[in-house]
């Protein structure tokens, strides 16, 4: 029978013994830089430079106050998790600890939108470059699939939609398996979305259990629930795409925790699949491997080189199987990569977007959607497994930064890596919490209020 080799009840505290300045230094830094890369932008702006930001000199969005009375049911929605949070993450049973932070996330995120109108959650969906608007055009799966790379250059016979076009098919098709199974509309489309961004974060909980143990994990829940990232789980699919992988890795992680067996590698195998399956919703994925091997790593003493590889191998049979089978349908995930590399390059969005600049702006973006609490996290990390986790997501932003092909919009389309590096949030000094929480919930709020971001 399988037990657990790195999976104690309880460990320290990872916040017990920080020092209690460096998050004070660090988060001033970063709004300093925030501002200044906004300010840039704004003079590249005046300038002619066509950032594509519908206004933005940092997050995609106009600056236009909108204060209803709808704003007060995120201000009591966050007050709430603040002075609540915390002593509820620390005492409820594990068992319900992760469904409600998926409904309290959920529900934090609809908060936060519906500030803004009554039809926020559907609008970001209701435009010619998101996925419903193609979802009509896909007949026979097996047709779409084959036929996909033909249609992803822009001047192809029927092209895509651009966010269909700048992704793999595995995108478009959860999309269109929600509307045959009789949930159309983009209010169910919305739905998925939320649904996915919510369930990313007992993802994140169940993996950092099995990697440093419940306490950390505990500490680490109501940031990941409250943190700016909200914004943008309601609504974008990149909130599906976090969901889809954040699970895939928790299930390599507990496959990790567990003294190799049966039980392991049926953990690892559905790991693998559940990767496999990200890795065709979007290509920008492919960097949270370095997330997904820190989970493993982390529990080479226990398991030693042989077990770590089973747990590795294992899964990569899984994401293999994945790719198989789309390659059988009619798609190979290398050549849609490239295909959509050449669209990517070839539009006006990305030849007009200085790379000088949106390399620190993607960053400026990142730190918003973070929110303070997540820079104070990482100013308080210290060596522990658990750090491997932030750091692991961190390599991979700034992998795709340099990438070139990521250019303003970050603030949604990292969002994959963001719950990871929430993980940080466990090292904040015990005494500091609350304020960094608070100082997380007002942010998102003063985005939602003052920005008319696009999703």
């Amino acid at each position: 029978m399988s037990t657990a080799v790195s999976d104690p009840p309880a460990q320290a505290d990872p916040g017990g013994r920080s020092r209690w300045w460096p998050p004070f230094l660090a988060v001033p830094l970063v709004v300093g830089f925030v501002l200044v890369v906004g300010r840039i932008g704004r003079q590249l702006t005046l300038d002619g430079v066509v950032l594509h930001l519908q206004g933005g000199w940092v997050l995609r969005g106009q600056f236009d106050v909108v204060w209803t009375p709808r704003v007060w049911l995120p201000v009591v929605v966050g007050l709430a998790g603040v002075l609540l949070g915390p002593a509820l993450a620390a005492r409820v049973p594990w068992r319900l600890l992760l469904p409600a932070s998926a409904l309290t996330a959920a529900g934090w995120a609809v908060a936060l939108a519906r500030t803004s109108g009554e039809d926020r959650l559907r609008a970001p969906l209701d435009s010619v470059y998101e996925y419903p608007h193609d979802v009509p055009r896909v007949g026979s799966i097996g047709a779409f699939l084959a036929g996909f790379v033909d249609s992803v250059p822009a001047d192809s016979a029927d092209p895509w939609t651009t966010h269909v076009s700048g992704h793999p098919p595995g995108a478009l098709l959860a999309f269109v398996l929600l509307d045959r199974v009789g949930l159309t509309g983009l209010g169910w489309a919305a739905a998925l979305c939320i649904a996915g961004g919510a369930l990313a974060v007992p993802a994140v909980l169940v993996t950092v259990r099995a990697v440093a143990g419940e306490e950390p994990a505990r500490t680490v829940a109501p940031f990941l629930v409250l943190a700016p990232v909200a914004l943008w789980v309601a609504t974008s699919a990149d909130a599906l795409f976090a969901g889809v992988a954040a699970w895939g890795i928790a299930l390599l992680a507990t496959a990790a925790a567990r003294a190799p067996g049966r039980g392991a590698d049926l953990r690892a195998l559905a790991g693998g699949l559940v990767l496999g399956l990200a890795l065709f919703l979007s290509f920008g994925l492919t960097a949270l491997g370095l997330v997904a091997l820190a989970v493993v790593l982390v529990h080479r003493r226990e398991l030693g080189r042989g077990g770590v590889a089973r747990v590795l191998a294992v899964g990569a049979v899984g994401v293999l199987v994945v790719v198989a089978v789309f390659a059988i349908g009619g798609y190979w995930w290398v050549e849609g990569f490239a295909a959509a590399g050449d669209r990517v390059r070839t539009g006006p969005s990305y030849a007009d977007r200085p790379l000088g600049f949106f390399v620190f702006s993607n960053l400026a973006a990142a730190a918003l959607a973070l929110g303070p609490a997540a820079v104070a996290g990482l100013a308080s990390l210290r060596r522990s497994r658990l750090a491997l986790l932030p750091l692991a997501a961190l390599a991979g932003i700034l992998v795709s930064d340099v990438s070139g092909l990521v250019r303003g919009e970050t603030e949604r389309i990292w969002l994959p890596f963001y719950v990871w590096v929430l993980a940080a949030t466990a090292f904040l000094p015990r005494w500091q919490r609350h304020l960094w929480l608070l100082l997380s919930v007002v942010l998102a709020i003063g985005i939602e209020v003052v920005v008319r971001t696009e999703w």
